[in-house]
């Protein structure tokens, strides 16, 4: 995204889009999603927000971890929306998907009590990074919590190739130079730290956190 507030599908093409579940499941996406929602903690009765939740994999995946959350998932891109709701209507699982853009959320101050978001931050610029982060903090409750799983910095061999080819694109740049828990504190965010690292076929992937004072 820019500063025109240009939306970037998933696959950055939309003609990808009907093949975005189909990919993810290569990159084996229940597995660093499982740890992505074990990282978050989430009590019973809490609000949890899906910051690009794409086709809803991980909004299910977390109300059928926690089916006494409210979980509700937001995304910019009416076509991955769609092919969200049928799929959770398929599969019985109650959440919510609402339209909207990361860095221009529809929902009052502190509304959440933790916000998750997988492979989306990459997409945005840096400007728009900042403010999503911003818009995140305003939608957390008092000592509510922020968990982004995406591209870190690299830390292996294999890693650095990778990265070599993926900081070309300015979104992707920030999250290989390791820019992400800076930004984060920058929008207000204390105890920020990187909680896990693992290496996928796409190179590092990180879980940053969060949380609000």
């Amino acid at each position: 995204m820019s500063q025109k507030n240009s939306y970037i599908p998933a696959l950055r093409y939309k003609a990808l889009t009907p093949f975005y579940d189909s990919l993810m499941r290569v990159m084996r996406e229940e597995e660093f999603k499982r740890r992505l929602i074990e990282q978050a903690k989430i009590k019973k009765g809490q609000r949890v927000l899906d910051l690009g939740c794409g086709t809803a994999t991980l909004t299910m995946m977390i109300k059928q971890a926690h089916p006494e959350a409210e979980v509700i998932g937001v995304d910019g891109d009416p076509e991955v929306l769609a092919i969200g709701r049928e799929k959770a209507a398929r599969a019985g699982v109650g959440i919510t998907l609402d339209y909207g853009m990361a860095f221009q959320l529809p929902y009052p101050d502190e509304s959440f009590d933790r916000v998750v978001s997988s492979l989306v931050i990459h997409h945005l610029a840096s400007d728009d990074k900042r403010r999503a982060f911003k818009e995140v903090l305003r939608v957390l409750k008092s000592k509510g919590e922020f968990y982004i799983l995406d591209f870190g910095k690299p830390h292996t061999l294999m890693a650095n190739l990778i990265a070599l080819v993926a900081q070309r694109l300015e979104q992707t740049a920030d999250n290989i130079k390791g820019l992400l828990p800076a930004m984060l504190r920058e929008a207000g965010f204390v105890e920020v730290e990187v909680v896990e690292n693992f290496m996928n076929v796409v190179g590092t992937l990180s879980i940053f956190r969060g949380r609000k004072e």
